[in-house]
């Protein structure tokens, strides 16, 4: 499934209404090139899920919590020196936690990733009548995250 936005706003909403659609120990795998969109991707997915406090990149900090009316934890793993420095982390927690995790750049520890789980892809794209714009792809790995984006699918038709 994808979605095509053209403002920041709208991005935003797509992850909001994803996020709220969000039970609980779900991961959602963010890829992307630098400035493509994943943090604020997640910034909607935070305010779905109840979250009030402002949502940064955790780029230096590897690791954000959120508390919500379903917790969110925030990974960029963009500065991990390898795939296996996430062991040190505690990643195991998170990924089979009750929570939401989000993780940006997830390509870097893919092998990591559980057997369920959302790939949102996000790349820049560009419209001549709207200028630049993100198109937004869910690829859902696993039974209970198709049901999800079956779900987008009601949104999806709303829009168009």
């Amino acid at each position: 499934m994808e979605f095509d936005t053209f403002s920041p706003e709208e991005t935003l909403a797509i992850a909001c209404i994803l996020g709220s659609k969000l039970k609980g120990g779900e991961v959602i795998a963010l890829e992307g090139e630098l400035g493509a969109g994943k943090t604020l991707f997640v910034k909607g997915l935070a305010q779905g899920l109840g979250v009030e406090e402002p949502v940064t990149s955790p780029t230096f900090t590897l690791i954000h919590q959120y508390e919500g009316e379903i917790p969110l934890t925030h990974f960029d793993v963009y500065r991990l020196p390898s795939p296996e420095s996430l062991e040190e982390l505690g990643y195991e927690e998170f990924f089979y936690g009750p929570g939401v995790t989000a993780v940006e750049w997830s390509d870097l520890i893919r092998s990591y990733l559980p057997r369920e789980y959302l790939l949102i892809s996000i790349r820049r794209i560009y419209q001549p009548d709207k200028g630049e714009g993100r198109q937004i792809r869910l690829e859902p790995h696993g039974p209970s995250i198709e049901k999800l984006v079956e779900e987008m699918t009601e949104y999806a038709c709303a829009r168009n």
